[in-house]
């Protein structure tokens, strides 16, 4: 495994007790960090926490929903008491949405903006106040390739995770002299069992044929680059907008077999078939 010189460095994940968060969480255990989980689901939190523990370093956990201000603060207090210095901060809690925009619901509308870019935001003001106040801190807030473009019937969900990188840009120019880096990570499709549930297996084939690496991600392969940026070798990297996309975003037109349809003269010359 990968070391990223983060042993004894205190993180905190947020929708740490599933998916992305989850991963993140136990390849930071690895490394060495101590590590404070937020997620909603409370039995979640504690099966979680013990599986950290399990990994020889502390762990700690609380229950909440990140549109809470004054629990977010709370928890910040109570892992800085149990683990230490928060140094690093992980916003991955976020939720889905779909409906085409003619016929979404302004509560729908709310409750993704509230959850995704207000529950980001409230999540890094308050763990950014103590790494302000210490001149140190690094933070990685979840995004999505939907934020790097659109998708039909996600009108919500799309302008929520534009809106997290006009944050994460934002927060990092303002808390960068205070030497606190923020950056996003953008992942592709992540292959978790509420993906299989909710998404069409046409759809998910859709998007291997346009990834050029031919398949979707898995939760550790958007944990392995979270950790990198958390990490002193991304020292001088801050407001970034990482695709973790296996390619998806390098062209218009891709293809996992690289084949190139447009050109009728390669078609012709039987270079490629369609």
């Amino acid at each position: 495994m990968i070391a990223f010189g983060l042993k004894h460095k205190v993180v905190v994940v947020t929708g740490g007790a599933s998916g992305i968060g989850l991963a993140t969480a136990l390849t930071l255990a690895r490394d060495g960090a101590h590590v404070g989980i937020v997620d909603l689901d409370a039995a979640a939190v504690a099966s979680t926490v013990e599986t950290l523990a399990g990994l020889g370093i502390k762990a700690s956990g609380v229950a909440l929903d990140v549109r809470d201000e004054a629990a977010l603060s709370a928890s910040a207090d109570r892992f800085e008491n149990e683990l230490g210095p928060v140094y690093g901060l992980v916003a991955s809690a976020g939720i889905g949405g779909a409906s085409r925009a003619m016929e979404t619901p302004a509560e729908d509308w709310s409750r993704i903006f509230d959850v995704n870019a207000l529950g980001a935001f409230l999540s890094c003001r308050a763990f950014a106040r103590m790494m302000i106040e210490r001149g140190t801190g690094s933070i990685v807030v979840v995004g999505s390739v939907d934020g790097l473009g659109a998708q039909a019937g996600r009108a919500a969900y799309v302008a929520s995770k534009h809106a997290v990188n006009g944050l994460v840009k934002s927060l990092a120019l303002e808390w960068g002299q205070h030497g606190v880096r923020v950056n996003c990570v953008a992942p592709n499709l992540v292959d978790t069992p509420l993906l299989r549930r909710g998404i069409p297996p046409a759809f998910i084939g859709v998007v291997e044929d346009r990834t050029p690496m031919a398949r979707i991600a898995t939760a550790a392969d958007i944990a392995g680059p979270i950790v990198m940026l958390l990490s002193d070798a991304a020292a001088y990297v801050t407001g970034v907008i990482l695709p973790i996309d296996g390619g998806l975003t390098t062209s218009f037109f891709a293809r996992k077999s690289g084949e190139d349809l447009s050109s009728t003269r390669l078609l012709e010359a039987g270079v490629y078939t369609e």
